[in-house]
């Protein structure tokens, strides 16, 4: 039998449950998937909490990769043994096999593996619209990233890097700052010791940043406002520490005619075409080397709740996989 991660009600790590499930054969458009990697993000921990409200019971996880198993009608761009990534389907990655639409899923290039695959698609998908499509930045920019040392921080570091832009992360420890340094970032801010603002106008002479790229939400909003230059934009593209409080657009006027964003992954590669070359971009950066993705965590995936913990405890640095 077929093993899952599901749960029915929303609350913390405990509401998930290993359960034995029933996977039957795909039909029209559809694949059945045998998983040998499965990504942990912090996103899973939104659908677990009621934040991303979904209908109840239902599954876990929305990346994975692994080999297709079956095929159904008219399914013609991927084939039986193929190895394959997708992110943002359904939830129900978080299982040893499943059955899905075909459309979310990309095909593999020889060079990267299932468990590396895993741990970047969502992440490095990210990546590569934050620096690809949302600005246009230009060698020599300056960027704020918080969270630095995560597993989009390092993907973005690295790339930013590659593409002559100076990255000022912010980290939680002195373990985490040396990880972000050690991949592109120019320079540091210990937000627990450090005033984030305030440092950002010292390493760019008063000016402030054009852009703000903030997956942490509410604790680092004010911040993330007060270090923009004029006309900047700040990029809220995650809630870790809770929703974004309410915009005052008065206040955007006030403080240089400042533009605020929320995007999602599911906007940027809706497109097959884009999601495409978005996909391609990453997949030549990690095989050629230029961009390591770091697995820093592993997990069985019958220990979710270990894995949730831990996530939300802020114990992890890079990324982390479940591993089947």
């Amino acid at each position: 039998m077929a093993h899952a991660v599901r749960f029915y009600e929303t609350g913390g790590p405990d509401v998930l449950t290993w359960e034995e499930v029933s996977v039957g054969d795909p039909g029209p458009g559809q694949v059945r998937i045998r998983h040998e990697a499965v990504g942990l993000n912090f996103a899973d921990t939104y659908f677990r909490t009621g934040l991303y409200p979904v209908r109840l019971p239902d599954g876990m996880g929305v990346e994975a990769a692994g080999v297709v198993e079956a095929v159904g009608e008219g399914v013609t761009h991927v084939s039986v043994g193929q190895r394959v990534t997708y992110t943002g389907s359904p939830l129900g990655a978080y299982s040893t096999e499943r059955v899905m639409d075909s459309s979310h899923l990309i095909p593999l290039p020889h060079g990267i593996g299932c468990e590396t695959a895993a741990a970047m698609t969502m992440r490095g998908l990210t990546a590569a619209y934050l620096l690809r499509r949302i600005h246009p930045l230009k060698t020599g920019d300056t960027v704020l990233l918080h969270a630095a040392a995560g597993g989009v921080g390092l993907i973005v570091a690295q790339w930013a890097a590659l593409l002559g832009i100076r990255v000022i992360g912010t980290v939680s420890s002195e373990e985490k700052a040396e990880i972000a340094l050690a991949h592109g970032c120019r320079h540091v801010i210990r937000y627990r010791h450090e005033d984030v603002a305030e440092r950002v106008r010292e390493l760019t002479d008063g000016a402030g940043v054009p852009l703000v790229l903030d997956s942490i939400g509410k604790d680092t909003f004010a911040s993330s406002l007060a270090s923009l230059s004029r006309r900047g934009l700040l990029v809220c593209f995650g809630t870790a520490s809770g929703p974004v409080p309410p915009i005052d657009a008065m206040q955007l006027a006030v403080h240089g005619s400042l533009f605020v964003t929320r995007p999602a992954l599911a906007d940027y590669i809706a497109d097959p075409a884009e999601r495409g070359a978005l996909a391609g971009e990453l997949f030549d950066h990690v095989a050629s080397g230029r961009i390591k993705i770091e697995v820093n965590q592993r997990y069985a995936l019958d220990d979710a709740v270990r894995a949730h913990r831990d996530l939300e405890a802020g114990r992890t640095t890079g990324s982390s996989v479940f591993v089947l």
